[in-house]
Parts: C-alpha cells; structure tokens; sequence
C-alpha cells in the first residue's frame, strides 16, 4: 500500500467546544483524560452509556484554543445532542462545524515521532494518530483547502487503502465495528490503544470498564481476518465447526474485522463466515487479559 498519500474522510463531523470549561466539561463523561488535550496533543476517547456501553468514539484535539471532537458524520447531531443534555452551568459553547472543515487520513507518520502529537497545519492541525503511529496521522483544514496536503509532497490516495491499514492493524471504526449499547472497550483494545485512562478519576460508565479490567473478564476481541472467498455481511455469524464463535464486521476487499471469542482462538484456527473462509490474525499491540482470582 502506498504512504504518503492523503485521503478524503468525508464520513467525519466535527463538534467545537470552547469556553474555560471545554476540559472539565468533557472530564467526567469520556473515557480519556481531557486533560492531556493541548496544541500539542490530541487523544482518543469514547462516551459510554452509565453501563458502560460503548455510544461514540472520537479523537479530540485542540484547535484555535478550542477543543474539537472528531466524530463519526452520520452520528455527530445524535453525540451533539448528547453532549448539550449535560451542558448545565458549565461555560462552554458547543457548535457543529462540521460544514466549515474537511478530514483527511494520511498513511505516513509525517515526522511525528509518538502518537497523538499536533502541531499547526496550514490553516488548521495535523496530528498522529493518537492509537496507533502506524496509522499514520489525520489533518483538519479548512473547507477545499488541499494547499498544506501538497505543499507536504503528499498525493491523493484512495479509501480501500486507508480502510484496510485500519483494519489490518485491527483498528475500528466507530459503529461500524462497535454495536452501540453493547459493545464494551476493553473488546475493541481501547487500554492498548490509549482510549480509556483508569487514572483519571470518575466517568460515566467507567464502573463496568474498570471491573472488566480487573477481574480479566474480557472473552472476546476485535481481530483483523484474511477473507478467502465472499466478503461476509456485517453482522454475520463466524462458525468453527458447529460452534458460534463470533461475529464479522467491516471489510475492504479479503481484508476484515471480526469479534472473535477468544475461547475459539488458537494457532492457525479457521472460521466459517457465510460462503467465505476466515483466518484471524493478532496484531502485535494486543495484549490478552488473565483473568485474577477472586
């Protein structure tokens, strides 16, 4: 796959926060420490249901001296709403600027040597990937305005190259990857990934995060799969003989994400997903729980 090559996000909406209290606002809702958001670094983050359900996930970023939330587009009025139902007496001012700004991902880590580091991009930020330096790096700028992208030596890449990096690391994608009310964190690598800060103090639905991390009650994981025949449905059933043994979700050509029970995990182990055949793989920045004792 090619890298130095930007491409289109066209599926992102951006939420601004700003005010003197953008970070204390955020701080007991996410699972990130807002904190850590400065002009020179950006995080990962999630917003849980109070059971600890995943809802939403985004990175957040500072951009002229406001917090900004990069969001899933199709979501971002749903989390926007959200978000004001727990505004109260906090001095802080929420906008959709969705419309004023374009997101790219770009395959290469653009001299950033750790992730989630930012620094001023043209008109607006870069940052690298605050999960993974691997995924290269993501740039907001103003609406049309390519200028930076190219003054940078980068060229126009397409989205199946973007999406399976993303999926060949094991990274997901929002709702797409995470069922909403029911997916938990700690299935999808957030503590790997520097999603969820158990240091920070309360927030909503960090209960139910922390007693699964602790008590090692994690049984399934989001894993990359190799496709050999027709990419299966999102949703589908992933079989080993006549055991379920998890579920598919996004692919891009023969490469795949798929929720595998990690009791039906094993060297060299094969699914059966629909008509197609399924080898999982597990990428390097997994860690796999043990469970304590009581």
């Amino acid at each position: 796959m090619s890298s130095k090559t930007y491409i289109p996000l066209p599926d992102r909406g951006l939420i601004k926060i700003e005010g003197p209290d953008a970070r204390s606002f955020l701080q007991g809702l996410v699972s990130q420490d807002m904190q850590r958001i400065t002009a020179n670094q950006a995080v990962y983050s999630a917003f849980l249901t109070p059971q600890g359900k995943f809802l939403f996930d985004f990175f957040a970023f500072e951009m002229g001296g406001s917090v900004v939330l990069d969001v899933e587009g199709k979501r971002c009025s749903d989390f926007f709403k959200r978000l004001s139902m727990y505004k109260l007496r906090s001095d802080v001012n929420l906008s959709d600027v969705s419309a004023d700004f374009d997101v790219y991902g770009i395959l290469d880590s653009q001299g950033f040597a750790e992730r989630g580091q930012s620094k001023a991009f043209g008109e607006g930020i870069i940052y690298a990937d605050p999960r993974l330096l691997d995924m290269g790096c993501r740039a907001i700028l103003p609406k049309g305005d390519i200028s930076a992208l190219e003054q940078s030596g980068l060229s126009a890449g397409n989205l199946d190259s973007f999406e399976q990096t993303r999926m060949s690391l094991g990274l997901a994608d929002g709702s797409r990857d995470m069922s909403v009310d029911k997916a938990l964190l700690l299935e999808n690598g957030f503590e790997e990934l520097d999603g969820v800060n158990f240091a920070k103090g309360c927030f909503m639905g960090q209960e139910l995060t922390a007693r699964t991390r602790y008590r090692g009650l994690v049984k399934k994981r989001l894993l990359p799969v190799t496709i050999n025949g027709p990419a299966p449905d999102t949703g589908a059933s992933l079989q080993l003989g006549d055991k379920e043994a998890g579920e598919m979700k996004s692919s891009c050509g023969n490469v795949g994400l798929a929720l595998v029970r990690l009791d039906k995990l094993s060297d060299g182990v094969r699914f059966t997903c629909d008509d197609a055949t399924l080898t999982p793989s597990v990428p390097y920045w997994v860690q796999f729980q043990e469970k304590e004792d009581d």
